[in-house]
C-alpha cells in the first residue's frame, strides 16, 4: 500500500503515526488502531491456520497518547479445541487497554439445517461509485462505498436502515501486510459511530469493541449493516452485522458512553 501506515516498527515498541490520531483529541490514539494491533500481535504470535479466532473483545480504558506502545500477550487455555490469549496494550508504560481472543479449531460442521437471517441483498462494492471525497473516512483512514443511511454528511439519514462497505487503505504496521484477521480487527470500531451516530453528529465514545466471526473475510471489502442501537442514560450499545462479498463472516458490537460534546 503507497499510504504510509498507522505504526512503524522500533524493536519490540510501535511508533504511532500522525494518520493514527483519534477523532477525540488530537493527541490521542484512534479505537481501530488500538483494537488492530491487539489483534494484530494476537495474531502474529499465537494464530493457527488450523484456528479461527471466533472473538476478539477489546476494552479500552484509557485514551492513549502518541507514545510507543507494547503489547504484552499470555496464553490462558492451550487446548486442542480451544486457545484463549489475552493482551495488554501499554502507552508510555501505563496500561490503557487489554484484549482477549478466543481461537477454536476448524472441524466438520454438524448434519442439519439451522434457521439464519438471509443475506443481504446489495451492489458490489465496485459497482458503487467512489465518494466524492476521496481521502475517505476521518481523512485518509479508510475508504467505503456507501449503501444507505449516511452518516458522515451534512445530510445524515437517521431513517431506515445504514449499510457500507469499507476497505482499509493502508498496512496497520509498516511492512506487514494486513491479513484477513486484522482487516476485521482494525475496522470493527466503526461500529459505534455507524450504529450511534444522530444527526446531530456522533456523542458517543466506545469502550470496547467485539467482534465474533464464523469465518474470515475472503475479499478486501467488508460490509457494515446496522441491526441494533439502544441508550439509557448516557450508556449506549450498538451492532453491526458483517459481510463480505460472499456474504455474512460475523458480527462488531460496541459499548458507547456519551460525551459532553458530540464529534462533528
Amino acid at each position: 500500500m503507497e499510504n504510509p501506515p498507522f505504526f512503524t516498527r522500533e524493536g519490540s515498541a510501535y511508533v504511532p503515526t500522525t494518520i493514527a490520531r483519534g477523532p477525540w483529541d488530537p493527541n490521542s490514539l484512534h479505537g481501530r488502531v488500538i483494537a488492530g494491533l491487539l489483534g494484530h500481535v494476537i495474531e502474529q504470535k499465537h494464530g493457527d491456520p488450523a484456528f479461527i479466532p471466533a472473538r476478539l473483545t477489546v476494552d479500552m480504558y484509557k485514551l492513549p497518547d502518541l507514545s510507543p506502545i507494547e503489547v504484552t500477550t499470555k496464553v490462558v487455555r492451550e487446548g486442542y479445541r480451544i486457545k484463549v490469549v489475552d493482551a495488554e496494550f501499554f502507552s508510555g508504560g501505563t496500561s490503557m487497554a487489554r484484549a482477549t481472543c478466543q481461537l477454536l479449531r476448524y472441524t466438520q460442521a454438524p448434519e442439519g439445517k439451522v434457521w439464519s437471517p438471509p443475506n443481504w441483498d446489495v451492489p458490489a462494492p465496485d459497482s458503487i461509485p467512489e465518494p466524492e471525497d476521496r481521502r475517505g473516512g476521518m481523512g485518509g483512514m479508510w475508504t467505503t462505498r456507501p449503501i444507505s443511511g449516511g452518516i458522515f454528511s451534512a445530510n445524515r439519514d437517521i431513517a431506515g436502515p445504514r449499510r457500507l462497505w469499507m476497505s482499509e487503505v493502508r498496512e496497520l504496521v509498516g511492512g506487514e501486510p494486513l491479513t484477513p484477521f486484522v482487516r476485521v480487527a482494525v475496522g470493527a470500531d466503526f461500529a459505534s459511530p455507524f450504529a450511534n451516530a444522530s444527526e446531530q453528529g456522533l456523542a458517543y465514545i466506545n469502550s470496547d469493541v467485539t467482534v465474533y466471526l464464523h469465518r474470515l473475510p475472503t475479499t478486501r471489502w467488508v460490509g457494515y449493516e446496522v441491526v441494533n442501537h439502544g441508550a439509557t442514560d448516557g450508556v449506549a450499545i450498538g451492532e453491526c452485522w458483517l459481510y463480505d462479498e460472499a456474504g455474512p463472516i460475523g458480527t462488531a458490537t460496541v459499548a458507547a458512553l456519551a460525551q459532553k460534546r458530540a464529534m462533528a
